[in-house]
Order: C-alpha cells, then structure tokens, then sequence
C-alpha cells in the first residue's frame, strides 16, 4: 500500500498533457486555375496552434489527395512565437482540380534550429469550396 500511495503521488505531480501541434488553412484568395494548369501563388493563411517550444521555424507542404505524384511545393516559414502566417511568406503550386473539386492537405513539420524535428500537424480542405 505504501508504494502504491508514492507512486499515486508522483503520478499526480507530474504533467503528462502535452497539447498536439496542429494548424488550419484557409485558402484566401488565390487565383482560380486556368486551362488545368497550376500557377504559382503566394501560400494560404495558416494558423498555428501549440507549437512546441524549441520551434525555430516551420515547413509547409501541399499535397493533392487524389493525385499525390503532383509536388505542389511549400516553403519555409522562420518562426518566432506568431499564431497566424499571412500569405506572402512562400510560394507554392496552387491547387488546379481536373476534374472540378478534389482534396487537399497542408502539413506543417515544426523543427528546431538544429533541423530535430519536433512534431507534425496537417490539415485537409476541398478546392474549390463552393
């Protein structure tokens, strides 16, 4: 019963939630695709949320679900404590679905200034969304 009771207290001192990274996107106003060619554009909004401490900065990617040999690009993104990256910060291969709305997900690989990487959020969205 004794070490049960320490073990008890040890286990109720110590911090065991570690928030999981994650980000959102919205698309904002990217130029729709013409004549199903991607363009290069500035990338969406990001928001950022429990980023682990160390972070030194945060690698986008894009993916498109149904087509994943298609390399969209990303970029990477100093970080310095913001929740939110504007768009301007990179640019990347805008979605262009050949066949009207596909899916799409963002990742975001948050690394420390010796390149560790410390952990990985994605997020998903249709495109177009109406």
């Amino acid at each position: 019963m004794k070490y049960f009771f320490i073990i008890f207290l040890l286990l109720s001192t110590h911090s065991f939630s570690k928030e999981k990274f994650e980000i959102e996107f919205e698309w904002g106003d990217i130029p729709k695709c013409k004549f199903g060619k991607s363009s290069n554009v500035s990338n969406p909004i990001f928001t950022l949320k429990n980023v682990p401490e160390g972070t030194s900065y945060i690698q986008f990617k894009m993916f498109a679900l149904n087509n994943p040999g298609f390399d969209h690009g990303g970029g990477k993104v100093k970080y310095t404590g913001q929740s939110k990256i504007e768009p301007g910060a990179f640019k990347y291969l805008s979605p262009c679905p050949p066949r009207g709305i596909s899916s799409y997900k963002w990742t975001a690989t948050a690394r420390s200034d010796k390149k560790k990487k410390l952990a990985k959020a994605s997020a998903k969205r249709k495109y177009p969304e109406k």
